[in-house]
């Protein structure tokens, strides 16, 4: 069989800014323990990939994820309440700069949907084949969003995407956001930063820590291909996202 994931290169974000010699720190989240154990086993055997301790449900993905900033998050779809949906989202606020695979048991519409919305980097089914699911890893951990290509393959989902695009610019913050460029953490910070802010400053305004102001600033780049703060602040002004600095 073809591997389906072995295409052109379609990275966001500009080249992988990671260290070539450092590993690819992985997260498994399942609330099976021997699902969580044949995937651990798989990655394992891989000489570039860290797996670091995994996580049965929402609160220790969050803890994990927290504690070990990891480049890949594994997640479970059929997570227990309150879900892979929603865990998903609180452990990309948590770790921005993380890439999320959703896993799912069907080729359900409204679970890629969300999956999107939620900031998902790539959406397969559990039944996914050992090396492609460490061609897949590779690919995220370099930048790229492979859940694009799944909605452009569904023109029901593509067309509920631009539905909710053409709304986010005819009704601005009242729309409900999709494909947000930023996350309203992320718009904050940079807020900040556009009035002269330090990371150092940012994080005590905010009241969190230095490192994750720069998790933060590291997928804002990523996110809007910028090299530096200076052009990601600019970009941002440019589309009205925040402020013009006060004189």
């Amino acid at each position: 069989m073809a591997n389906d994931y072995g295409g052109p290169d379609r990275r966001r974000g500009g080249p992988d800014r990671r260290n070539p010699e450092a590993k690819t720190k992985i997260l498994l989240v399942d609330d099976h323990a021997l699902f969580r154990v044949g995937m651990r086993n798989i990655l394992e055997r891989e000489p570039d990939f860290e797996i670091v301790p995994d996580a049965e449900d929402s609160r220790s993905a969050f803890d994990m994820a927290a504690e070990h900033t990891p480049d890949i998050v594994l997640m479970d779809l059929s997570l227990p309440a309150p879900g892979g949906i929603e865990t998903t989202q609180r452990v990309k606020r948590e770790v921005p700069s993380a890439g999320i695979i959703v896993l799912a048991v069907s080729e359900d519409e409204d679970q890629l949907f969300d999956a999107i919305k939620a900031g998902a980097a790539a959406f397969i089914l559990k039944d996914v084949g050992p090396d492609d699911l460490v061609t897949i890893i590779r690919r995220v951990s370099a930048g790229e969003y492979l859940i694009n290509d799944k909605v452009f393959a569904k023109p029901s989902v593509a067309g509920r995407v631009l539905k909710e695009f053409r709304e986010l610019a005819v009704y601005g913050q009242e729309a409900a956001p999709i494909f947000a460029p930023l996350s309203p953490r992320e718009v904050e910070i940079l807020d900040n930063i556009a009035q002269g802010m330090t990371n150092k400053q940012v994080a005590y305004a905010l009241s969190i820590s230095e490192q994750t102001v720069k998790n933060h600033m590291s997928s804002i780049l990523r996110k809007l291909s910028v090299n530096d703060r200076t052009q990601a602040v600019v970009y941002a002004m440019k589309q009205g996202w925040i402020r013009v600095p006060e004189d």
